[in-house]
Order: structure tokens, then sequence, then C-alpha cells
């Protein structure tokens, strides 16, 4: 992965700089030379800016609604931030450009987008914060099996697309 210079880091979960995770990543990306841009949701009540330069890393943010069922609201969000993600990745590509998409989760969706930008050379780095389908099997008290398999599959889907995968925990 010599001669990377530009990262594109994805959020679903939370605005940055808000994430204590990754927003030190995109720090200590820039510090190190790279050119850094994130693209993450808008915040419910600050970070509503569409656009924003902060500490030289560039940042857009797209609105999620409202969550509503549980379930069908994952769903729905997760299917959102997904088309926003992809939409604002354009619009990132032809304004600062970038030589690797770097994703953190959950969800274990933006394997999708590492896909599709292998067709243009890009390289993808999956950074795995939570074990999402373990979660999931948690918070629902194992009772929705096809949907915790679909997460199993969609993790495995990840692995499998990233060049690179970082678990801290």
């Amino acid at each position: 992965m010599a001669k990377v210079k530009k990262i594109l880091m994805l959020i679903e979960n939370m605005p940055a700089p808000l994430d204590r995770r990754v927003w030190p990543e995109a720090i200590a990306l820039r510090n190190h030379g790279f050119q850094v841009s994130i693209i993450c949701p808008k915040g419910s009540t600050q970070y509503q800016e569409s656009y924003i330069c902060i500490e030289n890393i560039h940042i857009y943010r797209y609105q999620l609604p409202e969550a509503g069922h549980k379930y069908i609201g994952y769903i729905m969000e997760y299917g959102l931030a997904m088309l926003m993600t992809f939409y604002l990745s354009f619009k990132v590509l032809f304004r600062h450009g970038f030589d690797v998409i770097h994703a953190a989760n959950p969800p274990d969706v933006f394997f999708m987008l590492g896909l599709f930008y292998r067709l243009f050379g890009k390289k993808f780095v999956f950074d795995q914060h939570d074990l999402t389908p373990e979660m999931f099997q948690v918070m629902s008290k194992n009772r929705m099996k096809p949907l915790y398999k679909l997460l199993l599959f969609l993790e495995r889907c990840t692995y499998r697309t990233a060049h690179l995968v970082i678990a801290a925990n």
C-alpha cells in the first residue's frame, strides 16, 4: 500500500469529530502526511453542517431518519446510510480524491463500496470496532436467528473484501 496519500474514512453511527475512535485515527493520519476526508451522519443537535473542514480534515455529513420500529429502523438507517455514503463518496472522489477507503463498523455493509471502488484501484481497510453479529445476538436475546445469520454473512463479506483488517479490541 505504498504511495497512499489520500484516505476516505466512513462512519455510520455518529458524527465526526464526536466519534472517539475514528477522530484520533483521522488526526494521526493527517499528522503523518495523509489527506483525510470523512463521511458520517449529522448529529441530532450539533454537527449539523453538510460539509466542514476541521483541523484540515474534510468532513461530509448526511441526515439520518429518526429511528422508528427497532429492526425496521435499523434496516432503513443502514440502507439510507449506504446510499448517502455512496453519493458523498463521489463528491469526495472528485473534490479531493482518495486512494484508500477506511471503513469503521457497525454496520458491516460498507464492503459494498469497497467492492465498487476496487474497480478503480482503490484499497479497502476494515476497522472492526465491534462484533456486530454478536452484539445483535445479545440485544435480540437470540430471537432473530435469520437476521443474525445475515449479519454474519455481511461480516464475512467485509473480511473478504478488505485488503487489511484492523481489530483494536
